[in-house]
Order: structure tokens, then C-alpha cells, then sequence
């Protein structure tokens, strides 16, 4: 059934076309404005439809309105509540960038007869942009993870237990939730436009509003014509799986996508189903835990299955793959090492002891496992382009220095020139333009490395962040995190240590968002660890606050990467579909802020109704942040941990690597993860078993039956908002002390 095509009043959509993001920026074969079947005059022509097509979008009012702000905070209050309360869990989050735009399009659709003005894909764009950035704010002010561990974790040697009044809360939520936005701005040009990474959760999003929409057209020709050309919509199975991993892009595109209500039927049904099993739960907790491998290998070992449909859910996202990594994970931590530890008695107390039970022990196995895999990864992506480029870099700046070029050495690096934005000439204008090439004596380019010269499409100047907004939001986003950190922690976190930790968090996002653009993965969990080894070098261990130093600059890492991918991810996005980047960028910033003064709310509401860590909440993510900053600053580790620790580094130093050099390849996806396998080391067996269902589930869907995988996700995603909703109501329920049956 083709999708209903909404008002007959909004404007005809196009999305733009990109690029393999494997592909080399300076062959012209592979650019997408150059095609070696085409004539140039063809190529240039497309650049041309692609930039009248983004300014005429950009233009329109819908792109920043008041109720598609208030609908995407509706929708990110949603989704803050559901990832405070995974996080809390198991350390989970997504921004679910699909189901806000299909929640918002549900939403304008039902009052379509009420509108003014139509429900466009622009304003899509800056609904599921509001969610998003709302919705993550639990990660981003370490709510689900540094917040725990300076409230339940840190010991009275370390300045700790810290506990955090609701307006320090607040304010410290507010001082992490702009500058990782801020200095996105100037990334956008050079990762989008120039590079045009693909981002492939942008790009499934993007063509996924302009399915529902109903446009299907592209710049060049459909969109089935224009996804075919990628690499990643081929049979084999994805390089790549993430906490933000949606549909492929050829996929989303198939004929026989449902229609929009269908969707959303979709996606009631599997939120009530979800929601009723949960609030099942409150009333039957053994629910949670089920013996199925017998009650001798729970009460020992804790190999029990959480049937959580949300977990299930969680799988289908995350894909075969991941939850495979992760079921490795899970098997050699729990299965093997835990024992292990245990008999020789290198972990003598309880199983289920952090400190003293093999809980505990292998998660310094895992810790080292996922400092190997962010060291690997993120310097092989900070090392590439000088290992690639280092030679043609050195002899271009001796020959701009040698010409005084001094403006030329700022485009090092980059792989197009560009030319600034030029204006689209009228209908039935004469007038030159680098563009159209037109007016007197003008030529047209002969050759590809001409046309690549050409200003790349993008939007006018009026549409863009300008420079002096970005120069005081940065200073002004800087200032604000430094002061908001030295009043709530006072001098226990000396005033150097957080401006360090801010431009850290700065050169570690670039980082981050060329990951996400290449492989749709946010390395934030790395970034984070990085940052904790880099302090441990400059604080001394003699410093009674090392270990609350250490964490606090992990956190303003972890947030500054956070929050520029997401944007990117957003930006991906609207620049797909013509939106202007300047109505996302203060959408974005509107989400964060609400969403900073949110998550303080709900983490508070959370703890004070439950015990944490406890049975609902363990907060393993706070354990490991804990365990790092002690790991990294020279505390003491458990008997024979570092050994183990040491052997897995090396191991998956090596497995890492081969990660790296056999991406695309149809094996990569059958070497494991170091991430994965370490999340499946250090969260306990339940939630892992309910992953992997969730990835058999997404395998036999999309690899066996070759089903499109909308749908699965649109159901995945259902089952994760029920169960995040209803936990609401069960909160209620535990404050109430009504009791369990």
C-alpha cells in the first residue's frame, strides 16, 4: 500500500542524494554530482537543482514553529523518562530519532483538518530534532552514570558519597548541555557538505519522513534509484550496529512500505502489550528473573532471563551482530570467568558483589577490554587522515607559506574547496554565477576536477549559523559549564582541571562525529574513558581528589561528544531533506535546555522511590565509571584481575584492529566488538538473553524472510516506549508503598 501523500497543500519534497560514505572525495566517479556516464553539463545541472531545491525549503515558515517545538518536547519527555529509566538499568539510551518523526506525524495528522499551515517534512525535522536532544539529556549530564557513582559508589576516601541538592542538580545538567551543541556548528560543513559523510541513522531518518510525507521524488529520480547506489543497502549483513541503529536506507524505500496509520497501529499495539507486561511486573517482580536454566545456575551464577519486551525490542535495534558481541560477552564473563574467579577463590564473596564477588572482578576484565577498543578505534580515526594525507599536507603548506597564502592554510585538509554560498539565478535571468556559469565570456567547466571546485549545495547564508553566533555560544557555553561545575563542586574540582576538560571534550567530539558519520556508532563510552586515562597522566594519584576529578572530566567529555553527534545526526538529516540548519540548531538547543532541567527531575524522583543500586536499578554503568576512574588513578585491583585484565587488552587490541581493517567486508560482522563484548561482560546474563532474542528476531526478519525492516523497528520501538512509560506508573505505585503480590 503506497503511503498516504498528507495535505494537498504541502510542498513537493525531494531528498538529496548521497554519496557511499566509503567513497574517495577526490575521485570523480564517486561524487555524486559527477557520474562518468554523465556529461558535465548533466552534473552540474543536479548541483544546481540541489541547491534551488534546499533554498526554496529552507525558506519556509514551517521549518521553526511554536508547536513543533512543543510537540517534540512532548515527545522528548517521553523519551527522557524511558532512557532514565534503561540507563539506570543497564546503561541503554537512545534518541529514537524514528519514532519521534513518526509519533509527530501521527500527531499533525489526526488534527490535519485544524492546521493553518501544513505539517511539512521540515517541521518533522525539527520535532524529531527536539526529541532527540531532550530525550538523550540522561546520558548526556551523566544521570544514568557519573551521578550514581558520586551519589552510591564513592567511598569516604575518595570526598565521597556527594549528594546533590535539585537546584546543583539542575545546574549541573545545565552547564553539560550546551557546548557539545555549540561546537557542532562548524563541524557541519566540513563532515556534510564537504566530506558528505553518510550518517546512516540521519539518512534511514531522513528518507523515512519523506516516505510518510509521501514525496518520493529525488534530485535524480527516485528514491529506490537513489538508495541502490549505496553500498549499504546490499544483502549483506551491516559493517556497523549501534544504540542509534535504524532501518536501512533501501528499506525504508521498498514499494510496499505501509501506510502511515498502519505504522502507528504498529506501534500502539506493541507499546500496550509492553506496557501491560510491566506494570505485571510490579505485582509479580519474579517476572523479572526466570530460572530457565535451572534454579541452581540463578541462585549460583545469576544465569536467569529478564523477558523484558523491551529488551527484546532493544536487540531488534542493535541488530544480530551486536547482540551476538554481546552474548559472547556474557558467556565468557559469566560463564567462564565468574566460575573461575570464584573456585581459586580471586573473588571469595557473593556472585552478586561488586566489590567482593566475581560481579565485581570481571568487570575489570571488561573495563580493559573497552579501554583497548577506544584506543584502537578513535586513533585509528584521529591517525588516518594524517597517515593518508601527512605528505600531501606538509607540501602545501610549504607552498602557501612560500606564497604567503596565509587564508589558504585554513583549507588544509579539506577535501573540496569551497567557494562560499552563490545565489540561485532567477527564471529567465542572465546573470553569472559560479553555479549556472552563465553571462558573458563565461565557460563551462571541462573536466571533473573542475566541477568539483564548484560551491557544493547547501543553504543560503540567512539559513546558517552565522559566525558571531557561534563564537559567543561557545564562549558563552564554556563559561557557563566551567562556573556551573566550580559552584557545585567548589574547589574539590580545581578550576584548571574543568577548562581542560571542556577543550578535551572538544578535540574528542570531532572524533566522535567522524565515528558516527562513517559508522553510525557514537563512540561516547570510549571518548569517556579516554578522558579518564589523559587525567589520570595530569592529576597526581597523591591528590585526595583524583578519582572525583577523574569522573567529572569523563562526564564533560562524554557530553560534548554526545550532543555534537546528535546534532549531526539531525543536521544529516535536514540537510536531506532542505531544512535550515539554523531552526535545528536552536531547536536543539531548546531540547537540551528542557531536557537538562528534566533528567535532574526525573533521576531525582528515581532515587528517592527506589533503591539504588538495587534489585530494579544497578546502575552498572556507574560501577564501571567508578572502577575506571579507580583502575586509571592506581588504586588497588582485585587478586589476578589485572592478569586477566592485561591478557583481554591484548587480545582485543588485536581483535580491534582486524575490526578495522575488515570494515565493509562480509566477515567483519563476525568479530566481535570489544564494546559489546564488554556490555555483555558487565551487565548481568538476564538482560543480555533478552537482547539477543531481540537480534535473532531482527535476523530472521530481515536476513531469512528478507523483510523490509521498518516495521520490526517501528515494533522494537514500540515495545521500548511501553515499557519506559509504564514504568511511570509503577514508580507511582512503589511511592504509594503499594505492595507486591
Amino acid at each position: 500500500m503506497a503511503p498516504d501523500r498528507g495535505s494537498t497543500h504541502s510542498p513537493d519534497y525531494q531528498s538529496i542524494s548521497t554519496p557511499p560514505s566509503n567513497s574517495n572525495p577526490n575521485s570523480p566517479d564517486e561524487n555524486d554530482d559527477y557520474d562518468g556516464d554523465d556529461t558535465l553539463e548533466e552534473a552540474q545541472r543536479r548541483r544546481s537543482d540541489a541547491r534551488r531545491f534546499i533554498t526554496s525549503h529552507a525558506s519556509e515558515g514551517q521549518n521553526f514553529t511554536l508547536r513543533g517545538i512543543l510537540v517534540g518536547l512532548g515527545v522528548g519527555l517521553v523519551i527522557c523518562f524511558s532512557n532514565m529509566y534503561f540507563g539506570l538499568q543497564t546503561g541503554w539510551i537512545s534518541s529514537m530519532s524514528m519514532p519521534s518523526s513518526l509519533i509527530g506525524f501521527a500527531f499533525f495528522k489526526t488534527f490535519a483538518k485544524h492546521l493553518d499551515l501544513p505539517f511539512t517534512p521540515v517541521e518533522n525535522v525539527l520535532v524529531q530534532s527536539v526529541a532527540g536532544s531532550m530525550g538523550t539529556m540522561p546520558l548526556g549530564c551523566g544521570f544514568v552514570g557519573v551521578m550514581p557513582a558520586l551519589n552510591y559508589l564513592l567511598k569516604k576516601d575518595e570526598q565521597g558519597p556527594i549528594f546533590l541538592s535539585l537546584w546543583n542538580l539542575i545546574l549541573w545538567a545545565l552547564g553539560l548541555a550546551f557546548f557539545g551543541v555549540v561546537f557542532a556548528v562548524p563541524l557541519r560543513r566540513q563532515v556534510i557538505i564537504r566530506e558528505k559523510l553518510k550518517f546512516p541513522s540521519g539518512t534511514a531518518t531522513a528518507l523515512m519522513i519523506g516516505v510518510l510525507h509521501g514525496k518520493e521524488a529525488t534530485v535524480d529520480g527516485p528514491i529506490s534509484q537513489t538508495t541502490s547506489r549505496d553500498p549499504t543497502s546490499r544483502d549483506e549483513p551491516s559493517p556497523a550496529y549501534s544504540n542509534t541503529r535504524t532501518a536501512d536506507v533501501e528499506e525504508v524505500n521498498k514499494g510496499q512500505l505501509s501506510s502511515w496509520k498502519s505504522k502507528v497501529k504498529l506501534l500502539a499495539i506493541s507499546f500496550a502489550i509492553s506496557g501491560a507486561y510491566t506494570l505485571g511486573t510490579y505485582f509479580f517482580p519474579i517476572l523479572r528473573n526466570l530460572p530457565v536454566f535451572g534454579f541452581a545456575m540463578a541462585e549460583n551464577w545469576l544465569w536467569t532471563l529478564n523477558p523484558s519486551l523491551a529488551y527484546v525490542g532493544q536487540g531488534i535495534i542493535m541488530g544480530p551482530a551486536t547482540t551476538t558481541h554481546m552474548l559472547i560477552g556474557a558467556i565468557v564473563g559469566w560463564g567462564v570467568l565468574s566460575p573461575l574467579a570464584k573456585q581459586r577463590g580471586w573473588a571469595p564473596g557473593p556472585v552478586d558483589d561488586w566489590e567482593t564477588g566475581s560481579k565485581g572482578w570481571i568487570v575489570w576484565v571488561s573495563l580493559a577490554i573497552m579501554l583497548a577498543d577506544s584506543v584502537v578505534s578513535l586513533g585509528y580515526i584521529a591517525l588516518r587522515p594524517v597517515v593518508m594525507n601527512g605528505g600531501q599536507w606538509i607540501a602545501d603548506i610549504r607552498r602557501l607559506v612560500k606564497k604567503r597564502d596565509w587564508k589558504g592554510l585554513l583549507e588544509i585538509g579539506s577535501n573540496k574547496p569551497s567557494r562560499g554560498y552563490a545565489p540561485i539565478s532567477g527564471e529567465g535571468e542572465d546573470v553569472a554565477t559560479p553555479l549556472t556559469g552563465n553571462g558573458p565570456g563565461a565557460t563551462e567547466p571541462d573536466t571533473p576536477e573542475e566541477i568539483k571546485d564548484l560551491p557544493e549545495p547547501d543553504a543560503p547564508p540567512e539559513h546558517l549559523v552565522n559566525n558571531s553566533t557561534f563564537i559567543v555560544g561557545l564562549v558563552l557555553s564554556i563559561v557557563f559549564c566551567v562556573a556551573g561545575i566550580r559552584i557545585v563542586f567548589g574547589a574539590l574540582v580545581p578550576l584548571y582541571a574543568t577548562v581542560i576538560a571542556v577543550f578535551m571534550a572538544l578535540i574528542l567530539s570531532i572524533m566522535g562525529v567522524r565515528a558516527l558519520g562513517e559508522t553510525d556508532l557514537n563512540p561516547v563510552s570510549g571518548i569517556s574513558k579516554l578522558a579518564q586515562l589523559f587525567f589520570a597522566l595530569i592529576i597526581p594519584q597523591s591528590n585526595k581528589n583524583s578519582v572525583l576529578i577523574n569522573l567529572i572530566a569523563g562526564a564533560v567529555s562524554e557530553a560534548g561528544a554526545l550532543q555534537a553527534g546528535d546534532l549531526m545526526q539531525d543536521l544529516k538529516t535536514g540537510h536531506l531533506l532542505g531544512a535550515a540548519p539554523n531552526a535545528q540548531f536552536w531547536g536543539q538547543i531548546i531540547g537540551s535546555a528542557v531536557g537538562a532541567v528534566v533528567s535532574a527531575l526525573i533521576y531525582k524522583l528515581y532515587t528517592s522511590v527506589y533503591e539504588v543500586p538495587g534489585d530494579l536499578f544497578q546502575v552498572p554503568t556507574g560501577y564501571v565509571w567508578i572502577f575506571t576512574a579507580r583502575l586509571v588513578t592506581g588504586k588497588g585491583l582485585p587478586y589476578m584481575a589485572w592478569q586477566w585484565a592485561f591478557g583481554a587488552a591484548v587480545i582485543f587490541t588485536a581483535v580491534t584492529a582486524v575490526r578495522i581493517v575488515g570494515a565493509g567486508k562480509n566477515w567483519h560482522p563476525y568479530v566481535p566488538g570489544g564494546i559489546a563484548v564488554a556490555v555483555g561482560m558487565y551487565n548481568v546474563p538476564s538482560f543480555t538473553l533478552a537482547r539477543a532474542v531481540g537480534g535473532f528476531v531482527n535476523w530472521y526478519w530481515k536476513s531469512y524472510k528478507r523483510r523490509e525492516e521498518a516495521p520490526i523497528v517501528v515494533l522494537a520501538s514500540g515495545l521500548i516506549l511501553g515499557e519506559g512509560v509504564i514504568s511511570i506508573l509503577n514508580l507511582l505505585l512503589a511511592s504509594a508503598s503499594i505492595p507486591h503480590l
